[in-house]
C-alpha cells in the first residue's frame, strides 16, 4: 500500500497505479490531518468499478506549495462522512450521495443537488424550517424577474432578518461530466466551452491543459501569451458588468449605466481575438486557433486604454459616493474563519483577506513567467466583494499591456498526440469567480475514462446562504450580486 499522497503539480499527470488507495479509516485520517494543516478539498468525486463499488478520489490543493495531494478509497454502500468535521465536504458528498446511491454516514443535511434521479421533480425536497409564531418563510424562485437563469431560494425570516436561507439548484443539469467520457470526441471542446457560458476561456484553457499534459504536448509561448491576455479580457468585462450591476442593485444609476456599456468594450476586445465576444472556439488544444496579427495590436491596446479609462471613471463615483459606501459597507459579513471552513475561492475569499489565487499558487502557463498581484481585502463584506474585483481589473489591464508589448514570434499552435493510457491529470485555472478544477482518468486506450469538472460556484453557493444570515431580506439582490456565482456551472 501506497503510504503517502500522489503529488501532482498543476498540468501534470501520473500513472492511476501510482494514485494510493487506502482503508476508509486511513483515507478519513490522513485527509483530516491535511485539512487542519491547511489544505482544502479542491475535488471530491467517484469513478464505478466493475465490482460494483465506487473509488472515491479525493484531490487536495496545498496552496502553500503550490501542489496538490491525491489519494483514494473504495467504498460500497456507505463511508463516513467528513462534513462534521470538515464543512467544506459538504455538497461534494451530497453529490457523491446522489450520483452513485451511496451514503455518506454523519451528514447532516444529505439530499440531492442536482436531481439527477429518474423521477425526481428538481426542487420538490424537503427544506429546512425554523419554528415559531413570528417566523414566516419567503420562497424566491426558480423563475426570476430579468433575464436570469433557474434558481430556487427559500429564507426562514423573523420579520425582515433573515435567519437562514437555503439554496436549492439543479434546475441547469445538463449531464456534461457524463458526455465527456471517451474524449477527446468532437464535441469535447464544444461542452467545456459552453460549461459555464461567461466562463468559456476559463473552462476551455483548464480542460486543454489536461489534454496538453496527458498528450504530453509542449504549447508555445506565443500561445501561452494569447491565452493568459484572452483570460484576462474575461476577467475585466466579468468584474466590470458586476461593478455595474451592484450600482444597479442599490438604485445607483451613474456606474450602473457606464460598466454596462463598458463591459461591453472588453468583450468586444475578445471578438478581435477570434470574433466571438465570449471567446468561443479560441482555445484549442495545443494553443489556439486564432492569432493576434501585428496590425491588429496597436488598436487593440488604444481600445483597451479607453476602456480601462472609462472603467476608472466610473468605479471612482462608487468610492466616492457616501451613499453607496454606506450600503456596502457591513452587508453580507462572512468571516475568514467561515470562509476558510466552507473552502471559498476567488473574489469571495480575496475579500475575506485569504490571499487565494490560482495564478500565483498553482501557476502555470503565461503565468509560470508573469506574477500577479493577489488582490485581497479585508472587510469581509461586500464592500470587499466589489473593490477586490476594481483591484483586480486594474491588474489585469496592467498584465495585458505588459504581455501587448512582448508576444514573442512563432506559431500559436502545436500538434497535440493522443493522450496516455491509464493515467490521472489536475488542471486548474483562475477564472474570474475563482478556482476552475478539471480532474481527468485514461483508459487502457487513452481515452478519458472520467472527467470531473469543479467550477468556482460549486464551493461558493454555501458562503452566499451563510453571509445571508442575520442580514435583511431585502439586502439579498445586493448578497446575490456579490457574489454573482454560476446556475449552470453548478449544475454541471
Amino acid at each position: 500500500m501506497n503510504d503517502s499522497f500522489l503529488i501532482l503539480h498543476n498540468g501534470n499527470m501520473a500513472d492511476i497505479g501510482l494514485l494510493p488507495q487506502w482503508p476508509l479509516d486511513e483515507f478519513t485520517r490522513r485527509v483530516l490531518a491535511q485539512v487542519q494543516e491547511g489544505a482544502r478539498i479542491a475535488s471530491f468525486f467517484g469513478c464505478p468499478r466493475p465490482n460494483g463499488a465506487v473509488l472515491l478520489i479525493m484531490v487536495l490543493a496545498d496552496d502553500d506549495r503550490g501542489v496538490f495531494k491525491l489519494a483514494s478509497v473504495e467504498v460500497k454502500e456507505r463511508f463516513a462522512s467528513l462534513t462534521p468535521q470538515v464543512p467544506q465536504a459538504h455538497w461534494f458528498e451530497r453529490e457523491i450521495a446522489e450520483q452513485f446511491h451511496i451514503c455518506p454516514e454523519g451528514h447532516p443535511w444529505l439530499k440531492p443537488i442536482r436531481f439527477q434521479e429518474e423521477n425526481s421533480r428538481i426542487g420538490v425536497t424537503n427544506f429546512f424550517r425554523v419554528e415559531g409564531s413570528e417566523i414566516h418563510e419567503v420562497a424566491v424562485g426558480p423563475v426570476h424577474a430579468g433575464i436570469i437563469e433557474p434558481g430556487h431560494f427559500r429564507f426562514q425570516c423573523n420579520g425582515e432578518n433573515v435567519l437562514h436561507l437555503e439554496i436549492s439548484l439543479g434546475y441547469q443539469h445538463r449531464g456534461i461530466e457524463q458526455a465527456m467520457a471517451g474524449s477527446p470526441l468532437k464535441r469535447s471542446l464544444h461542452y467545456v466551452q459552453t460549461a459555464a457560458g461567461d466562463t468559456t476561456i476559463g473552462h476551455t484553457l483548464a480542460y486543454c491543459q489536461l489534454l496538453e499534459a496527458l498528450g504530453r504536448c509542449h504549447v508555445p509561448a506565443r500561445a501561452h501569451v494569447l491565452r493568459g491576455i484572452a483570460l484576462e479580457l474575461e476577467r475585466l468585462a466579468n468584474h466590470t458588468g458586476d461593478l455595474g450591476a451592484l450600482a444597479g442593485d442599490i438604485g445607483y444609476l451613474p456606474t450602473a449605466s457606464f460598466c454596462g456599456r463598458i463591459r461591453g468594450d472588453f468583450l468586444n476586445l475578445t471578438a478581435m481575438l477570434c470574433g466571438n465576444r465570449f471567446g468561443r472556439n479560441f482555445v484549442r488544444p495545443g494553443g489556439t486557433m486564432f492569432d493576434l496579427d501585428e496590425s491588429m495590436a496597436p488598436e487593440f491596446r488604444a481600445r483597451l486604454d479607453a476602456a480601462f479609462k472609462d472603467v476608472t471613471n466610473a468605479a471612482d463615483c462608487l468610492w466616492q459616493t457616501p451613499s453607496v459606501l454606506s450600503r456596502f459597507d457591513g452587508t453580507g459579513m462572512l468571516s475568514k474563519e467561515l470562509c476558510h471552513q466552507l473552502g471559498l475561492v476567488g473574489p469571495a475569499a480575496r475579500a475575506c483577506g485569504v490571499d487565494r489565487d490560482c495564478r500565483y499558487d498553482f501557476a502555470g502557463g503565461i503565468f509560470s513567467f508573469k506574477q500577479v498581484p493577489v488582490a485581497t481585502w479585508d472587510t469581509c463584506d461586500v464592500f470587499g466583494r466589489a473593490y477586490v474585483r476594481w483591484l483586480e481589473i486594474q491588474h489585469s489591464t496592467a498584465l495585458i499591456r505588459d504581455l501587448l508589448e512582448a508576444i514573442p514570434a512563432g506559431s500559436a499552435s502545436a500538434e497535440l498526440a493522443q493522450p496516455l493510457a491509464n493515467k490521472i491529470a489536475v488542471s486548474v485555472v483562475e477564472g474570474w469567480r475563482g478556482e476552475i478544477c478539471h480532474t481527468a482518468i485514461t483508459d487502457a486506450q487513452g481515452r478519458i475514462e472520467r472527467c470531473k469538472i469543479v467550477d468556482p460556484s460549486f464551493h461558493n453557493w454555501m458562503g452566499l446562504a451563510v453571509a445571508m444570515r442575520n442580514q435583511q431580506i431585502s439586502d439579498f439582490p445586493l448578497c446575490n450580486k456579490s457574489f454573482n456565482l454560476s446556475y449552470c456551472g453548478h449544475d454541471l
